[in-house]
């Protein structure tokens, strides 16, 4: 089992900037994709970013250009630069990771609030 563990999320202006972090309770066996979703009140949940154990990419067209994702494989952790934040941004945040041959794990979330 894996416990992941958020940070960073907070209250900030339209246009303000955020940095989220996660911290995996021990390292994964084999290649794993990490990355973020969000899930706004009523809503849906959505995947903004994951990133491969290789690097390669993936974000959500809503925030394409605005966020960016990273990854340490060594701690292993994953990051979310969030620039140019919208009020439609505004959701709890996990972070997911999953193994090629395991199941998926979720962090318990963090609040980002983009006020008007």
């Amino acid at each position: 089992q894996v416990r992941l563990v958020e940070s960073g999320g907070g209250l900030v202006q339209p246009g303000g900037s955020l940095r989220l972090s996660c911290v995996a309770s021990r390292r994964f066996l084999g290649s794993v994709i990490m990355g973020w979703y969000r899930q706004a009140p009523g809503k849906q949940r959505e995947m903004v970013a994951r990133i491969t154990y290789a690097g390669t990419t993936m974000y959500a067209d809503s925030v394409k250009g605005r966020f960016t994702i990273s990854s340490d494989n060594s701690k292993p952790s994953v990051h979310l630069q969030m620039n140019s934040l919208k009020p439609e941004d505004t959701a709890v945040y996990y972070c997911h990771a999953i193994e090629y041959d395991g199941p998926p794990y979720w962090g318990q979330g963090t609040q980002v609030t983009c006020s008007s």
